[in-house]
């Protein structure tokens, strides 16, 4: 080995001077020995973190007589995002089928009864719920689709924390009344952060949201704010049956329930919290969970404090988004 990139080392395609795979190696033995260029993408481990693996635009070329060029392009990243495309597409499939299906029956049903005004009236009642819950669903597709195109955000203002939790409460407060579920929010007052308002209290709203349906009725939802060490945390916290330890880290994936049957009855979307993960992140925080099976659980925003967090840029001087093209690994054996 003459020479390798450092990327390549970072990547473990080289090793102690050595091609570490042996489909590379395959590749430059057979240029060495025919001497005709050829390109191939390639599915390797990446060894240095387990059993990921990382999938290689690979091209291998003689360099004068004595040398011979392999350059791979990292097209990781790429097969990821067309893999969680696919399973997005599969699960909204999957996802619009029950109201679709549900609407359709009832239409039918609305038909056979046209001479009975009760069972017209209770079927076109249950269409309108159905109607509802399909405009619902559509609504935080869309939301969910915008937020993960979004690049961090570059031009935010002043958002007051408590702002935020007092217009998320609001929107919370029918659905709460109607299970007689108290919200109850406290802590430090005059939080704030830089991001989109709304955003934030879209983000605050599915918690409590979220708290709410999996409340018995008659229980307290908290929602409490902290100010500490630079972070502005916002937790809500409620009295619910909790999370089993084996699915509390799959909760923020799309369309994940943790109880199927209730989110349905209900009509939950499983996109809630995807949405709130998607659009904290954006603000440059994170989300986490904590929950105990018969006692509850707590969801924890975390955002950077305006008082300790640099200005974001204005729209003026803000960078554009990259558009450099895929990570290149060289090597020259």
């Amino acid at each position: 080995m003459l020479s390798a990139s450092t990327a390549a080392l970072a990547y473990g395609l080289v090793w102690n001077q050595a091609l570490a795979h042996p489909e590379l190696v395959s590749l430059v033995d057979q240029v060495r020995r025919d001497g005709i260029p050829v390109s191939k993408e390639l599915n390797l481990a990446h060894t240095q973190f387990g059993e990921n693996q990382l999938h290689l635009q690979v091209r291998v070329a003689r360099l004068g007589t004595r040398f011979v060029l392999l350059i791979a392009e990292d097209r990781t990243e790429s097969y990821r995002l067309d893999e969680v495309r696919r399973d997005f597409v599969a699960n909204i499939s999957h996802e619009l089928k029950t109201p679709i299906g549900a609407i359709g029956l009832l239409a039918e049903a609305i038909e056979a009864a046209s001479d009975e005004p009760v069972e017209v009236k209770r079927f076109a009642k249950r269409l309108t719920i159905e109607a509802d819950r399909l405009a619902h669903l559509t609504h935080e597709i869309i939301e969910l689709s915008r937020l993960q195109a979004a690049a961090p955000l570059v031009s935010a203002d002043k958002v007051d924390i408590d702002s935020v939790v007092a217009q998320a409460v609001d929107r919370n407060r029918v659905a709460a009344e109607s299970h007689r579920i108290s919200l109850v929010s406290g802590g430090d007052a005059g939080a704030e952060v830089y991001g989109n308002e709304q955003l934030l209290v879209t983000a605050v709203h599915n918690l409590i949201a979220n708290a709410i349906q999996y409340s018995p009725d008659g229980f307290r939802v908290g929602i409490g704010v902290t100010i500490a060490d630079g972070v502005v945390e916002i937790a809500v916290t409620d009295q619910g049956v909790g999370i089993p330890e084996n699915e509390r880290d799959r909760v923020f994936e799309r369309f994940f329930r943790v109880d199927n049957a209730r989110s349905r009855h209900t009509g939950g979307t499983g996109l809630g919290l995807a949405i709130v993960k998607h659009a904290v992140q954006n603000h440059g925080g994170d989300v986490r969970v904590w929950s105990q099976q018969g006692s509850g659980s707590t969801f924890t925003i975390r955002l950077p404090e305006a008082s300790k967090a640099p200005a974001p840029p204005t729209p003026a001087s803000a960078a554009t988004p990259s558009t450099a093209p895929p990570t290149a690994l060289g090597a020259t054996t």
